[in-house]
């Protein structure tokens, strides 16, 4: 290899010991590792939780749980990196520390040296994606893997990465618990400050504030007594422009960009204002169409007045708290919504629908409580999702700087 390619293999953050350490060598994934696959294994015999009958870790294609399906009674190997190899996620690297099983959609490399580490399983995975096969249903098989070549830099200075890395993955996992813990919480909370789904004569939620519980029943209602229904006008995607004067919401983004409070608007619009529905402060937008009838149930409470309400987007104009009935449609009222709503490869739910939708509502001032402590929850959330995110770039520039530049990026 020449000279300027082994420099180029050198990265830019080393450790001390390391800093005067020979490159990196580039070798073929197959001269360092056996290939293998897991087995086939009914998920029957897998268990939810480990147990002294099941305490070895089965890992599948790759989930939100990062691959983990479950437990099982024996193992197939132990600390090596595993591989997804069909299906939309084919690709995806992990190293697997200690004693596990997987099925046959995971390739397998092993080596007992200590190759299989965090470092070598980000080296690849920054990699892999490259060589998936597209045709058809996405794969990356072991003979692919085989051929891939990577840096490696020195044992000892992979375990010092690997350590530093996993550390890394450590803060994430910790923060990522953290938010799921809030989000279970804040889901806990909307079904204890809100009556039951479907109730009607106890008209009462599971928990009240403590200033409230002396007061009477809520009220029930159908939406349309209490509220006008109306219907957004226009704005498809080719009339979005960031350049436009008049901020505005599409249906979709109520699936993507929003929860229950829409404080900021993200998109704009130069379509003329004659040919535009704008919101007043505290209305309750939800879509008229959506793919399936429980996603359909997203209510956002828009706090501006004057934006640009756009087409499929049911406008629920109130004297109630929006907030609070933002909540509220998201929450217990999500089934009742889901089972008016017609259609099944594209749902609707119309004007008609919601205005007989029953709801029971407490004073304004008992709206006012629950909508503050659930937005304060739901601003907590948002600053730990905001950690994770920040965790997660720190770790990508780290890995930026601890390997060297890829071929790409010295172009």
């Amino acid at each position: 290899m020449p000279t300027d390619a082994k420099t180029a293999l050198v990265p830019k953050l080393r450790f001390p010991e390391f800093r005067e350490a020979r490159a990196w060598e580039v070798k073929a994934v197959g001269d360092v590792f056996r290939t293998t696959r897991g087995h086939v294994l009914p998920m029957s015999s897998v268990k939810d939780e480990p147990s002294p009958s099941a305490p070895y870790p089965v890992y599948s294609s790759q989930t939100k749980n990062g691959g983990l399906a479950g437990y099982y009674s024996s193992y197939l190997f132990e600390d090596a990196i595993t591989w997804t190899t069909d299906g939309a996620n084919a690709g995806d690297v992990n190293f697997r520390s200690g004693r596990f099983y997987c099925t046959n959609v995971c390739g397998v490399l092993v080596n007992s040296q200590g190759y299989a580490n965090a470092c070598v399983a980000a080296l690849l995975n920054s990699v892999t994606r490259d060589h998936v096969s597209y045709v058809g249903n996405p794969k990356l098989m072991n003979g692919v893997m085989e051929k891939i070549e990577i840096p490696f830099p020195s044992l000892a200075e992979q375990h010092l990465i690997a350590d530093c890395l996993s550390s890394a993955d450590e803060a994430i996992s910790a923060q990522a618990r953290k938010v799921d813990a809030l989000t279970k919480h804040k889901k806990g909370l909307m079904q204890q400050l809100f009556p039951r789904e479907g109730e009607t004569k106890n008209c009462l939620p599971e928990r009240r504030f403590p200033e409230f519980r002396n007061e009477a029943m809520w009220h029930p209602s159908e939406l349309g007594s209490i509220a006008v229904i109306l219907k957004g006008k226009g704005i498809t995607k080719a009339d979005l422009d960031p350049d436009g004067l008049q901020a505005c919401i599409r249906y979709g983004e109520l699936y993507t960009r929003y929860g229950e409070i829409i404080s900021k608007v993200v998109s704009r619009t130069k379509v003329a204002p004659s040919q535009l529905f704008f919101s007043e402060p505290n209305d309750v937008i939800i879509p008229s169409s959506g793919e399936t009838k429980i996603d359909i149930a997203k209510a956002s409470c828009v706090l501006a007045g004057g934006i640009a309400l756009g087409g499929d987007l049911n406008v629920i104009r109130t004297k109630l708290n929006g907030i609070f009935l933002s909540y509220y449609l998201n929450g217990p009222k999500r089934l009742d919504i889901a089972k008016v709503a017609q259609g099944d490869t594209v749902v609707h739910l119309y004007p008609h629908q919601l205005e007989a939708l029953h709801i029971a509502v407490p004073s304004i001032a008992e709206q006012q409580r629950i909508a503050s402590c659930l937005s304060s929850l739901d601003s907590l959330i948002s600053a730990e999702i905001q950690k994770f995110d920040t965790l997660k770039i720190h770790k990508k520039s780290l890995m930026q700087q601890l390997f060297p530049p890829s071929k790409g990026a010295e172009k």
